[in-house]
């Protein structure tokens, strides 16, 4: 199947009319990966509120759900993990907490620290909120073939590497070896 114009299409054809030196290989890759990024993100919070979660809720509950049993954390690995403030993570923990989702309990290594663990009823919750999440991701994409979808993902696991951070962009004169 052949698609149309799309958004992304529309934005390139304006700058190659408008100011065409700017467009790079990788321009319109970078494009299409933040159209979807945001239908992704736009598919995630709209099943949020069918489950009484909001978007910090439904991290914490699928990071503790993804940890394994016990689907428990440190309350500092939960933080880094989602790349939240502790004082974030705490209030939501908090509100999770309030709803009976998770509890508090000693650390069984350190008696001084504390695990944020899933009760029964949290567990429930994330992997419905999961499952739910994977059926609107895949509503994003239900117009192109799983043929498609699997090309797409392999090759954005070819062009973005194994990279930990992204690399700085370069500039004409910079970064250049200097003979």
């Amino acid at each position: 199947m052949t698609a149309g114009p799309d958004p992304v299409d529309a934005l390139m054809s304006a700058w190659r009319t408008e100011l065409p030196e700017v467009l790079r290989p990788a321009t319109e890759l970078g494009k299409r990966i933040a159209h979807f990024a945001t239908a992704l993100d736009q598919a995630t919070r709209r099943v949020l509120p069918e489950l009484g979660l909001t978007v910090a809720e439904f991290d914490i509950l699928v990071a503790l759900r993804r940890a394994g049993a016990p689907y428990r954390m440190k309350p500092n690995e939960l933080a880094r993990s989602l790349l939240l403030s502790s004082g974030g993570t705490s209030n939501v923990v908090n509100h999770l907490a309030d709803r009976g989702l998770v509890r508090r309990e000693p650390s069984p290594d350190d008696g001084r620290s504390t695990m944020i663990t899933l009760t029964a009823e949290g567990v429930a919750l994330a992997e419905r909120a999961v499952r739910a999440n994977a059926d609107a991701h895949e509503a994003v994409f239900a117009d192109a073939s799983p043929e498609a979808v699997e090309a797409a993902t392999q090759a954005l696991r070819e062009v973005g590497g194994r990279r930990g951070s992204a690399p700085r962009p370069t500039r004409a004169g910079r970064n250049r070896s200097r003979s």
